[in-house]
């Protein structure tokens, strides 16, 4: 029999069919609604154990409140943990609760002293070495005495409250029917700023491909402005049949790079490098280069083949065949994409398949790549990508995966449970005030904070919104800081810095795209906004409250086109708090309202206030302060609340 029930465990995903996320350095808190007939004392632990270990550990849990449980325990390794909850009616804390009463009521208590030393003995039989001698003993005091009221000290006393406590009758405890899993990654995964580029754009000679030598040349720019990750698109060999032309032009011409999306051709598939960018051992000398300063590569995994693609010869069960005798090409009506061709699968083929898949991934791995952006993973089945994640972590638990998944909310969402350790989102497309808010409250404040980790990109090679097609400089700038602020990771994607918005007349495409064709840019021309990059890079590098993603909360401001939010730290020594002008082209004031109760400040004290993208100090007062936030010049702020000082102290000073 098990009389102890427990229920409504948090954080539990559907059930616990899939796992929650955190970092090393995190502690998981658990909590749990643990119920029992009558009036007992209950006790309840968190049980947990890393992958690998055989044994569970335990820590214990604490009463909150109707019958609210709470327990955590602490995340010292990447890799996958499992947790689950034991609990039972505590005889002993139940005995001396009643023993207390009595005594307060001034009742004679000698059988119930008696009952306190049965449970003694019987903690002295489960315990061993010391703590078993320290029973007995207790039990050896009990028998000399002769006073009830020496008893009672003796049966109430701490030191064998703790012994009871350590060796507790579990005979009734129930243990909770799920065993739940967290996979626990490095914080990379949470923060981090990546900068994604096209490795054949990277050089200064029109109509032919930069090397990875240009790309290193490249790093020092990209490491000045603070970005952690270079992210690269497809590296592989390009596909020669069907490749497409400028713009998406269904024929190339005879110098035309194709789509580093169409991957494979006769110089090799998805475990080669294009020659055009140089050899394996150039891309070696790429990552070594990246790691001496502090950053790391990304690499776009794309599971799909141009027509030419080394697999459609060896495996073509691999692939769809049209009754023609011809392979099947990518679609997304009316997109044709003739240059591509899908993967099937599943069929009597899965097995080699979805290992091949794998070991392409541990291929990389072993270059030094340890973070990878997968291409459209809403388009593979769900299972696989659960199946791949498991096992490439289980040997590299440092391995980040992104899901570019701009897809139906549910899908993406599912996509982020089966195990990717960040998501895209639809940040891309939130740009008014009311929508920014509701949305990322679900993300920071909903059960999405379990599983899901936003990587917000402004950008894309495939996304040029219409926010940033029209709204100028101002408009990339409110961007960055909105993405580097509300998200604690986040990335642009070359030419963001330049201010580049020339897009396909009524679509939210580049024009002229480097996906298909080469492209030289000028890294320093006019209107850059290379140094507002930098600045917000260096704020979010200088503060920890910016380098978590719960942490957020939005506060009153007083005009529509005025977002203001903010974040405090863990330990709550660094607040931050952020006014952004959501309109690129007219300046807007607003009064902002801070939460003042929360910053420990008092209506009448005064607190220092540093404006950090412009060094400004002030000395405030009160929850209510204005701001003027003109796009041209000023379309954030952001401020950093230093403490506060008495009101006496600062009269002083004037």
């Amino acid at each position: 029999m098990h009389p102890v029930i427990i229920q409504n465990v948090t954080p539990e995903l559907n059930g616990g069919r899939y796992p929650v996320k955190r970092e090393v350095g995190d502690a998981l808190v658990v909590e749990a609604d643990i119920v029992k007939e009558g009036h007992d004392i209950m006790a309840a632990v968190l049980k947990y154990r890393a992958a690998g270990e055989d044994a569970w550990r335990e820590t214990p849990m604490r009463f909150l409140e109707n019958d609210r449980w709470r327990g955590e325990f602490p995340l010292e390794r990447m890799g996958r943990y499992r947790y689950t909850i034991e609990a039972w009616p505590d005889a002993f804390e139940s005995w001396r609760h009643d023993l207390e009463k009595r005594l307060d009521a001034e009742q004679a208590v000698t059988l119930e002293l008696t009952e306190g030393r049965e449970l003694v003995a019987l903690a002295a039989e489960r315990a061993e070495g010391a703590e078993r001698r320290q029973l007995q003993q207790a039990l050896a005091r009990f028998d000399e005495m002769s006073e009830d009221a020496d008893r009672v000290d003796l049966l109430l006393a701490p030191t064998l409250r703790r012994l009871m406590a350590r060796n507790p009758d579990r005979r009734l405890a129930s243990v909770y029917e799920k065993e739940l899993e967290a996979i626990v990654d490095r914080v990379a995964a949470r923060y981090a700023a990546w900068y994604e580029m096209f490795p054949r754009s990277q050089g200064t000679v029109e109509g032919r491909s930069a090397t990875f030598k240009d790309c290193e040349r490249r790093l020092p720019e990209v490491k000045a402005m603070g970005f952690d990750v270079v992210y690269l698109v497809p590296i592989h060999p390009i596909g020669k049949i069907n490749r497409k032309g400028p713009n998406n032009a269904p024929v190339a011409g005879p110098g035309d790079p194709g789509s580093p999306y169409a991957i494979g051709s006769d110089e090799g598939g998805h475990k080669a490098v294009h020659p055009e960018l140089g050899t394996l051992e150039d891309f070696r000398n790429f990552v070594a280069r990246c790691q001496e300063m502090d950053m790391e590569v990304a690499l776009d995994f794309a599971i799909q083949c141009a027509p030419d693609h080394p697999y459609v010869q060896a495996h073509p069960d691999w692939f769809k065949w049209r009754p023609d005798g011809s392979i099947k090409y990518a679609e997304n009506p009316p997109k044709k994409y003739q240059d591509i061709v899908p993967v099937q699968f599943y069929g009597p083929h899965q097995d080699e398949l979805w290992r091949e898949w794998r070991d392409v991934v541990l291929f990389w791995v072993g270059q030094g790549v340890k973070i990878f952006r997968v291409d459209n993973p809403h388009t593979k089945p769900i299972p696989f990508w659960e199946w791949l994640i498991r096992e490439v972590q289980e040997a590299h638990p440092d391995v980040v995966f992104l899901s570019e998944a701009f897809t139906r909310p549910k899908l993406l969402q599912t996509l982020a449970k089966a195990g990717f350790s960040q998501s895209y989102t639809y940040f891309t497309w939130r740009n008014f005030k009311q929508e920014l808010t509701d949305y990322l409250t679900e993300l920071t404040q909903s059960e999405c904070k379990e599983y899901l980790r936003p990587n917000f990109f402004p950008n894309t090679p495939d996304i040029l919104p219409a926010y940033l097609q029209t709204g100028g400089r101002p408009a990339f700038m409110i961007r960055l800081v909105l993405a580097a602020t509300l998200s604690s990771v986040y990335g642009i994607y070359n030419g963001f810095e330049l201010c580049e918005a020339a897009a396909l007349p009524g679509k939210e495409e580049y024009l002229d795209s480097e996906k298909f064709e080469y492209k030289v840019w000028d890294w320093d021309r006019e209107g850059h906004i290379k140094d507002w990059i930098t600045a917000v890079n260096r704020i979010r590098q200088e503060n920890p409250a910016l380098q978590e993603l719960e942490n957020l909360r939005f506060h009153p401001a007083d005009d529509d086109n005025v977002l203001f939010y903010g974040k405090a730290s863990l330990d709550g020594d660094n607040r931050i708090f952020v006014a952004v002008n959501l309109d690129p082209f007219e300046p807007h004031q607003a009064v902002l309202d801070f939460p003042l109760e929360e910053m420990g400040i008092r209506p009448n004290q005064t607190f220092q206030v540093e404006e950090l993208l412009s060094g400004r100090k002030h000395l405030w007062r009160g929850r209510r302060h204005s701001v003027d936030l003109d796009p041209q010049s000023n379309p954030a702020e952001i401020y950093r609340i230093r403490g506060w000082m008495h009101r006496d102290y600062v009269e002083t000073c004037y």
